[in-house]
């Protein structure tokens, strides 16, 4: 009798362990994996990212950590799945609470995976971004260019002094979302057009600000070579231009762009305008303007303006 009691407590206690690991795991594993069968029930082996992750019907199923559920993508026969993707380092690693830096939201896959440190963590056809921890596809495009704009450089590269250079990161606090920006979202399998340059004017008086008080920086930007889209003859037909502010606000970017300061080139191809900014009436002392732009479905890029 006191072995059957016995028996009866030590099954109990291995459910209550059972529930207890299971509430509140819902995090994606992140688990490294070869195939379906290395990952959970409700979870499957990514193709190309080698880990476990969530499978979904909407975003209520997904963790905080990935909270977009979209499809797979990609080639595999897997492509329409519904999975948990990521959209920054700092939600795979807990939110602005996190302690841990250990994870990434791949660029390539948006899903959250260990950063890499050398191209050994990497799976085939991809190398390790050391500085940002990601695993990239190893692209053999040339590294060398002419002229400026795209030129013969990758969609997200610019040419930049005869070199095909990635178009910088946005750092800023415009598109930082921990403290109050707006939510990055491009992708190099995204398809917008690309700003790839900013650079102060001038910082003084001019009619465009009722102070007087005006910014004015030339900004430089392409349409993707391999789409047949082209910039407008006009700026006011712009395709989706936005100036972010500090706190993630948005403007109408051609709203800060005189007619007279707005030019295409290479058929259009290529565009270059001066857009104009006001800086707070109240804040006369101010030295430096921190913006952020971007075009529907393309980059976001920050400068720092100083007075």
């Amino acid at each position: 009798m006191q072995l059957r009691k016995m028996m009866l407590v030590l099954t109990a206690l291995g459910a209550m362990s059972g529930l207890m690991a299971g509430c509140g795991d819902d995090d994606p594993s992140g688990t490294t994996c070869s195939g379906n069968d290395d990952c959970a029930e409700n979870e499957i082996c990514h193709p190309d990212a080698s880990v476990c992750v969530l499978t979904c019907t909407t975003g209520n199923d997904c963790p905080s950590s990935a909270k977009n559920c979209l499809a797979l993508g990609g080639s595999s026969s897997q492509s329409a799945t519904l999975i948990c993707k990521c959209s920054t380092d700092e939600l795979c690693n807990g939110g602005s609470d996190g302690t841990s830096s250990d994870l990434v939201c791949s660029t390539e896959d948006r899903v959250c995976v260990p950063a890499c440190d050398s191209d050994d963590d990497c799976g085939s056809g991809r190398v390790c971004n050391t500085a940002a921890g990601q695993c990239v596809e190893d692209d053999t495009g040339p590294t060398t260019c002419s002229g400026t704009g795209q030129s013969t450089c990758l969609y997200g590269q610019f040419c930049s002094s005869g070199t095909c250079t990635e178009v910088p990161a946005p750092t800023c606090a415009n598109f930082t979302p921990s403290q109050g920006g707006k939510q990055p979202v491009w992708t190099i399998s995204s398809s917008g057009p690309i700003i790839y340059d900013i650079a102060r004017v001038s910082w003084g008086q001019d009619s465009f600000c009722p102070t007087g008080n005006t910014v004015k920086a030339r900004v430089r930007a392409y349409q993707p070579a391999n789409s047949n889209a082209t910039f407008p003859s006009s700026k006011d037909d712009l395709p989706g231009l936005f100036y972010v502010r500090v706190n993630g606000s948005t403007l109408a970017g051609e709203s800060l762009i005189r007619p007279s300061e707005y030019t295409t080139s290479n058929g259009g191809k290529t565009a270059e305008f001066t857009m104009n900014f006001c800086p707070d009436s109240s804040s006369s002392t101010v030295s430096t303007l921190s913006i952020g732009l971007y075009f529907t479905n393309g980059n976001e890029i920050c400068a720092q303006l100083n007075r």
